[in-house]
């Protein structure tokens, strides 16, 4: 069985990811793509649809119990978890280089004390688990080949097969290194080459190490954010700069439930929001390539604005189910593919054009293409902001006038009019105007419940939304605006938690269904109650907003890893891991604390 989603490390080399649990078991790794079929499925099934276990070998066994330690080498994505036994200490170090030739995972075992008897399992299953490759020997390289894939593995311990596994067991003894790689590559090519880890292990340090420097926060979160910061780097693909939301699919939602998503794909909202905090942190480069990437995945067909892409801008991503997978903890079904990549939802223009409007400002050169296609999608804008969608939630329930999604609407035309404004682009400038005082007046009358003095989620509703604590960080409206303050203290009041962490909107009972067509209840997102803090920090209620995001910043793991939810009931995180969507907000409300406190501002 897979441990919890909070036991689990990423590794990763900036083009796919790995998840290694507490126990020394990796049971999660897709090759040689994010979203390509996965090699080790333990995660969302049993041992038998793939992992790879290092540890202490108790009674003929590995990874009996977790690691006693475990922590990150700095600031790098460097793993390492050490295990105290009656014989001795010994460490499992666990990265992968970022890629230059075939993609490679490395485990160095490394003695600290005593003499510890130690036990690699590797079992490998290709397409999620329901393959079997073909496992021998060439020379003393051990290969797993099935259809178009290959994995070798490199070791100089020796290795040995059974019940369609390969073991090896060997002793560490202090100072003594013991390395194992897998690497992947096309069955019909040559074997890859055969791995440095050494010198590996210190290229990746040093990759690291560069690329944090370049951070420009130093405020009292900064290990927090630079985590953040390191997480959503390896979740960006680096052939393309496009940026996955998580690196897994169907870690539910609600345990046990039908809310399971594939999540390994690039959201033109997730994407966007991970531009703007690595933006202001000062990660250009990522911004930069972000950008092309866009242009790439939208060029010739602007106007049929898909909210997702593939990593490298492919547009099919058919949804289907993996029958034969029983599911993260019986979650089912596992999907692989996202139906949602053919939803309308409004708001993605927003934050598209949010996204290109913040890369203008802080000087990212210049794209005329870019602006060309800010002014097209706003044309579409035009003619279909009045129509209902299916929200930012990704409802699989009727379309409704989502009141986000005209609120994103009015922040796609207020920018790109402040673009025209600029002089770098021409424009309708008066028509534009008078659509943005359109979309504003039609949220304000049609969307507002006066009796409650709130927001509502959708036109007519009397439902809430957490989405509608973006209202005032879009500038849609001040925060001391009477309706946004009132929106923000009914939030509170109906979808907080008894941990004041905040729902998304209500979901269904247990009989019927709610607004997103699905049957059963999810946890606390922690992207909306990041942006309950903000808020806060917004109206004034500073300490309040730190006391909730220092709250918050408690529930990662002791990796500093967030998935996308908490579940309130079990005191779990819950749904794909680790998720943007969290680490966004995280650094996002850290520099808005850090720059509404009272001590900050009298300086």
């Amino acid at each position: 069985m897979a441990g919890l989603i909070e036991d689990y490390g990423l590794i990763g080399d900036m083009q796919t990811a790995a998840l290694v649990c507490r126990d020394g078991t990796l049971d999660w790794l897709c090759l040689p793509r994010f979203d390509s079929p996965a090699v080790f499925a333990g995660l969302l099934g049993t041992e038998e649809h793939g992992f790879w276990r290092i540890g202490p070998a108790v009674g003929g066994d590995a990874g009996s119990r977790p690691a006693d330690r475990r922590h990150y080498r700095g600031d790098s994505l460097v793993l390492e978890s050490e295990w105290d036994t009656p014989r001795g200490t010994v460490r499992v170090i666990d990265f992968m280089p970022p890629r230059d030739g075939a993609p490679q995972l490395i485990r160095i075992v490394e003695g600290v004390s005593g003499r510890v008897p130690m036990r690699s399992e590797l079992r490998m299953r290709f397409n999620y688990g329901w393959v079997v490759p073909w496992v021998h020997k060439v020379e003393d390289r051990t290969v797993a080949v099935a259809g178009p894939d290959s994995v070798w593995l490199d070791t100089a311990a020796e290795t040995y097969g059974k019940d369609l596994t390969t073991f090896s067991d060997f002793t560490v003894s202090p100072g003594e290194r013991i390395a194992f790689t897998i690497s992947w590559e096309p069955s019909h090519k040559e074997p890859p080459a055969v791995a440095d880890p050494e010198g590996s292990l210190e290229a990746t340090e040093e990759f690291w190490r560069e690329w944090v420097e370049h951070c420009t926060y130093h405020g009292p979160y900064r290990d927090a954010v630079v985590r953040s910061l390191i997480t959503l780097k390896a979740l960006t693909y680096a052939p393309t700069g496009g940026i996955v939301a998580a690196p897994t699919t169907s870690l539910p939602e609600c345990l046990g439930g039908v809310r399971n998503w594939d999540y390994r794909f690039t959201w033109l909202r997730d994407a966007a929001i991970t531009l703007s905090s690595l933006l202001r942190t000062g990660y250009r480069e990522e911004a930069r390539a972000w950008r092309e990437w866009l242009l790439r995945a939208v060029a010739g067909d602007p106007e049929n604005l898909q909210i997702m892409y593939g990593i490298a801008g492919e547009r099919e991503l058919g949804e289907n189910e993996l029958t034969w997978l029983p599911g993260y903890e019986n979650s089912r079904p596992v999907r692989v593919g996202n139906g949602a990549a053919g939803q309308l939802q409004l708001d993605v223009y927003g934050e598209v054009t949010e996204a290109l409007h913040l890369a203008h400002m802080t000087g990212l050169a210049r794209n005329d293409y870019a602006s060309l296609l800010q002014l097209k999608l706003i044309q579409w804008v035009e003619k279909h902001w009045d129509e209902p969608d299916e929200g930012i939630w990704e409802v699989r329930g009727p379309r409704r006038h989502f009141v986000h999604s005209k609120v994103m609407t009015w922040v796609a035309v207020d920018r790109t009019v402040k673009l025209i404004e600029s002089g770098d682009v021409d424009g309708p400038l008066e028509r534009w105007k008078d659509l943005r005082e359109t979309i504003h007046r039609d949220v304000c009358e049609k969307g507002y419940d006066k009796e409650r003095n709130t927001f509502t989620q959708s036109y007519g509703s009397q439902e809430l939304d957490a989405s509608l604590l973006l209202i005032p960080q879009m500038g849609f409206l001040p925060p001391d605006d009477k309706r946004v303050i009132g929106t923000i203290e009914a939030i509170q009041r109906e979808l907080s938690t008894e941990d004041g962490f905040v729902l998304r909107y209500p979901t269904s009972g247990a009989d019927d269904l709610g607004v997103d067509g699905l049957e059963g209840e999810e946890g606390a997102f922690l992207a909306c109650s990041f942006w309950l803090a903000d808020d806060l920090a917004m109206i004034g209620r500073v300490d309040e907003a730190r006391k909730l995001f220092e709250k918050l910043l408690s529930l990662r793991n002791d990796l500093g890893l967030l998935a996308e939810e908490w579940d309130p009931k079990a005191q779990r995180q819950v749904g794909n891991f680790p998720q943007a969507f969290s680490h966004v907000p995280l650094i996002d409300t850290a520099l808005r604390i850090e720059a509404l406190s009272p001590a900050t501002a009298a300086v």
